[in-house]
Parts: structure tokens; sequence; C-alpha cells
């Protein structure tokens, strides 16, 4: 399975059910969790007080698991099919493992259902997603359900 490097035009006609999509990687920073607790309010000492957090079951600062689930949703939108999305209509999610300061995360999205809906210019596709580490360690996985537009639509 190789990478998908579109960056636009992959419509609701475009999923079949069983088709796999692997993201490219992005590295989780000190930045990213400092920055992510400003914007959520979260300020857990798990996330951001590395002393605190080296006597936590975890030995160091974790990102927030929230976090994760937005890396997911940013690495899924370099396959080209968030343009597609009208609506996010629901999310089904665990958290499996810690992601570290450090962590190289990647997203693999597989295809689960489709439904066309043409009174509403596209279909719903339940998306299953799945967040490794560099390691290949499973550390949050769920599925998404997403109106997408038909291209017929544009």
């Amino acid at each position: 399975m190789a990478e998908n490097k579109t960056t636009k035009g992959i419509y609701f006609e475009d999923f079949a059910v069983g088709q796999e999509m692997l993201t490219p990687g992005r590295t989780v920073t000190e930045t990213d969790i400092v920055n992510f607790a400003g914007v959520s309010g979260d300020y857990n000492p798990l996330h951001v007080d590395a002393e605190f957090a080296k006597g936590s079951q975890f030995g160091q600062r974790v990102a927030h698991g929230l976090l994760g689930l937005a890396l997911a949703s940013g690495l899924a939108s370099q396959l080209g099919f968030i343009n597609a999305v009208q609506a996010f209509l629901s999310v089904d999610w665990k958290f499996k493992a810690p992601i570290y300061i450090g962590d190289t995360v990647k997203v693999l999205v597989q295809i689960k259902q489709t439904k066309p809906l043409s009174r509403l210019g596209g279909g719903i596709v339940v998306l299953g997603l799945t967040i490794t580490n560099q390691n290949g360690e499973k550390v949050q996985e769920g599925e998404w359900s997403v109106l997408i537009k038909s291209r017929s639509v544009e």
C-alpha cells in the first residue's frame, strides 16, 4: 500500500469498500502539546509538567488524547478527500497507547461502508482509522462517518 499524495479531487464516487490509504508521517513536538493545551484549556500536568509526568505511569509527558484525534484529522486531510466533506457526522474513538513527544504517527484509513444520498449531493462514507507510531504500534483507532459530496455537485 503506497502513500497517497493526492491533494484534491476524491469524491463520493471514488470510494470503494475495502479501499485503504496511508497518510504521510507527522512527528509530534513539545510545541504541538503546548499549543493544544492553550487552545483546549487542558493543562493536565501529564501533558505540560515534565517533573510531574516523570512520576506517572508513562514516565514522561504524553500528548493529549484529543491531540491525536486532531492530528488524524489533519493527516487524513492530506489524502485529498477532506475538501469534499460536507459534514462530519459521528466519531467512535479508542485511545490504545500514549503518544509521546518525538513520536512520528501515520494514519491508515480504510473504507468500511458507503451509502449514496443523492438528495444531499453525495453520500455517507464510514472510515476506519488507525494511528500508529514509528514502531508500528497502534496508539488510537476508531471510525468516522462523513457526508462526502459527489463529483457531479462541482
